[in-house]
């Protein structure tokens, strides 16, 4: 690393456990905490991970003053589970009905940002088992305690369960091989973030409304890059949270997500002159054993990318519906 990346990384790196959730209560001052879970079809999890934010972080001591899940068009019982646990509910295709609604999680946290009342926003994926409530004091701790920060990214332990064994796994498969190469070649002031893709972080609306939301899985690296733009390495932080588990992707997913992460970089060296321009859609072929041979599978990928929020309100109602 750079020696000023190197320099950030010792300032701005901190372990989760230390952040005391009296401590940053105190320290609110008035400020709105909201917490963001976007959510399709994790009925399974979604209810622990609220019950535990609501239980410790709202009724023993309330440092959050809401918890929000968008629920992306699930098929499964994840918005009645989530309402019983305590959360408000939002349906991502109700939320600023005038602009439609495009797949894909960032479209969920984008659309976010018009029904959250919080100053500071807390996302966490819904996915999450073994959840612990100190991973949204950790994401808040460096907001409520510096007020140079702007953004926090979480890094931990990803262990990876291939069904046979669990191995620890650092930065994830799609990190490793696709985001993390691209991030040191084009933009070295991020070679510290341990990880780029982590779906956990924090932001300041004031931050979070003048940016661009990819809608696809293309939204954390399309994320990171447009808040380093715009705040700067100083304006950010990130947390070890210890260890997280969730639900492990096969290969084939992480193909159509690593497309969408190089699709999305791309995007951003257009900006800069030094790459062409992202076309709308790509196709994707993978092969299967079929027998003695292979059979090719072609799917289409694509991202898009939703403007600022502090833009969208210019053109579409800010009218939301909760559910």
């Amino acid at each position: 690393m750079r020696a000023e990346v190197q320099d950030w990384y010792s300032a701005r790196s901190f372990q989760g456990s230390v952040f005391d959730r009296q401590d940053l209560r105190a320290r609110k001052q008035g400020q709105r905490i909201s917490v963001v879970l976007p959510a399709k079809n994790e009925a399974a999890t979604i209810g622990a991970i609220i019950t535990a934010l609501r239980t410790e972080l709202m009724e023993e001591l309330p440092l959050l003053d809401e918890i929000i899940m968008i629920d992306s068009n699930s098929t499964d019982d994840t918005s009645a589970v989530a309402a019983a646990a305590g959360a408000v509910i939002a349906h991502q295709d109700q939320i600023l009905p005038d602009a439609g609604c495009i797949p894909g999680k960032g479209e969920a946290l984008w659309k976010s940002l018009a029904v959250a009342s919080g100053d500071i926003i807390v996302f966490i994926d819904a996915d999450l088992q073994e959840f612990n409530a100190q991973f949204a004091v950790a994401l808040l701790g460096p907001l409520l305690t510096d007020p140079e920060v702007h953004f926090v990214k979480s890094y931990y332990d990803r262990p990876l369960d291939d069904g046979v064994k669990v191995m620890p796994a650092g930065g994830g498969r799609v990190t490793e091989l696709v985001a993390r190469p691209l991030l040191n070649l084009f933009w070295p002031e991020l070679a510290g973030i341990v990880q780029p893709l982590a779906g956990e972080y924090a932001g300041r609306r004031s931050l979070l409304e003048c940016i661009p939301f990819v809608s696809g899985y293309g939204v954390e690296i399309g994320m990171l890059i447009d808040v380093l733009d715009t705040v700067g390495l100083d304006g950010m932080a990130q947390v070890d949270l210890g260890r997280r588990c969730h639900r492990n992707s096969t290969d084939g997913e992480l193909a159509k997500m690593a497309m969408q992460i190089q699709l999305t970089v791309q995007s951003r060296l257009h900006r800069r002159g030094l790459a062409p321009a992202v076309p709308r859609t790509v196709e994707l072929t993978q092969f299967l054993r079929n027998g003695g041979s292979y059979i090719g599978d072609t799917v289409i990928v694509g991202v898009s990318e939703r403007p600022p929020m502090l833009d969208a309100g210019q053109h579409w109602s800010m009218t939301c519906h909760r559910v």
